[in-house]
């Protein structure tokens, strides 16, 4: 779980490695859950220095971390952790960082046996084709034929997902330089007929941009009402899907949701207003503020009787004055806001 690169300067405080640093702590869980469900093996690579990659939540998982000094983009910790993830001839799991969905690894898992390829890719159906690079498969077998980059005509309406299972064999075809998987060894493989695509079922959203992760998060609790509602909040004041850490306090007289995750440690007090937003671990939303379609980072403060909404984002420990408006502002970490924001833009 990291802290998505196009999520930065939001995140610039926290390691691209980092577990912590995931904007979604609902997103961390799920996936580490299911992995651990699953049962397979594995280790966390991230790209980047020895500190991100010891950042990364390996042992918590069982799994093992490499160490490395080169940034080698989406193939090179694959490199870099050839010999752990050769180890046992055990199949592997690979995962972006910036994805929401159900991650399903066991029928991923079950998927990549039955084929017996070097790589499985977990696929999602889209509206708009032609905004992305499609995958075309057979209908069948599921056998990737090729990949089209934005297709000006229908070939596809099938997009990589962003969740895979490789086989050790994938390891022969990666050295350790900067390569994309995506664009040099996935196409190589589908020439040789050695990577399958699996459809997700249920929800899926690429999380990489403030707006899109509210939306990400909007489309889990709906998932989350459907399938473990007792998960979700409920009491005085809470409107639609509400997830709130067992920490958390909340006081009086306030409207929570719908659409709205709070973290461990949050303190919202009383009269508070918040819909469509996520309030990050050890943040404190002071009396009768608003919230609408916010992103309020970790151990921030927001003044009494402020205004925030359309898609504001704090960094870490951001403090937001009293009696202030902020309309769409991205700010970075460690700032103090003593004036109102009326405009978008970027407060360094």
């Amino acid at each position: 779980a990291t802290c998505p690169r196009r999520w930065r300067p939001p995140c610039a405080s926290r390691s691209s490695g980092s577990a912590s640093a995931s904007p979604c702590p609902t997103r961390r869980s799920r996936w580490a859950q299911r992995l651990s469900d699953s049962r397979r093996p594995g280790a966390v690579v991230a790209p980047g220095t020895p500190r991100r990659a010891q950042a990364a939540p390996g042992p918590r998982l069982g799994c093992p971390r490499p160490r490395g000094d080169t940034d080698s983009r989406a193939a090179g910790p694959l490199a870099l952790a050839r010999d752990l993830l050769a180890e046992g001839g055990e199949p592997f799991f690979v995962l972006n960082s910036d994805v929401i969905c159900e991650f399903p690894f066991a029928a991923l898992a079950r998927f990549h046996r039955q084929h017996g390829g070097e790589g499985s890719i977990v696929v999602t159906r889209v509206e708009e084709p032609a905004k992305y690079g499609v995958v075309v498969s057979e209908p069948d077998s599921g056998r990737i034929c090729r990949f089209v980059e934005k297709p000006r005509v229908f070939v596809s309406n099938k997009i990589n997902a962003g969740l895979y299972i490789f086989s050790p064999g994938i390891l022969q075809r990666i050295q350790l330089r900067p390569t994309s998987i995506e664009k040099e060894i996935f196409p190589a493989m589908a020439q040789d007929g050695q990577l399958y695509a699996m459809e997700l079922q249920g929800f899926w959203m690429d999380i990489g941009q403030p707006k899109d992760f509210l939306t990400g998060m909007c489309m889990y609790l709906q998932a989350l009402r459907a399938q473990h509602p007792e998960k979700l909040h409920s009491g005085p004041g809470v409107v639609g899907n509400v997830l709130v850490d067992p920490s958390a306090k909340i006081g009086a007289n306030c409207v929570i949701g719908p659409n709205v995750t709070i973290g461990a440690g949050v303190v919202v007090e009383d009269g508070v207003r918040i819909k469509r937003c996520t309030v990050l671990q050890g943040a404190r939303i002071r009396s009768h503020s608003w919230l609408e379609s916010c992103i309020v980072g970790w151990s921030c403060s927001v003044g009494q009787w402020v205004r925030m909404e359309n898609v504001t984002v704090l960094g870490e420990d951001v403090i937001v004055n009293d009696e202030l408006y902020l309309n769409g502002a991205n700010v970075l970490p460690h700032k103090s806001i003593a004036e109102s924001v009326p405009e978008p833009r970027i407060i360094m």
